[in-house]
């Protein structure tokens, strides 16, 4: 689904024109990403949590050659689902 699909649906089932829903899903886009940048992990509510982990350093070998290359550490957004997401998901 795109962001102009999800406002057109928001908007249609809230009663809200396009303009007032695309503001209000703008400031909630802009406050996650300020608090995932300040460390904040953020729980949405039936879905799961964003939060922004740290992936060491570590060194990798390729299978057919053997060759070891160094990979830095990194940070990575990562979404857990609640738990009864992960069961809704097994029955798709």
């Amino acid at each position: 689904m795109l962001t102009k699909d999800l406002i057109s649906l928001i908007a249609k089932t809230s009663g809200q024109n396009k303009k007032n829903v695309e503001h209000l899903l703008s400031m909630t886009n802009a406050i996650i990403r300020e608090n995932l940048m300040a460390g904040k992990a953020i729980q949405l509510q039936g879905l799961g949590t964003l939060e922004i982990k740290e992936k060491q350093e570590r060194t990798i070998v390729h299978p057919r050659t053997g060759e070891r290359t160094f990979v830095p550490r990194k940070n990575q957004l990562v979404f857990r689902p609640v738990a009864n997401m992960k069961d809704e998901l097994k029955k798709i």
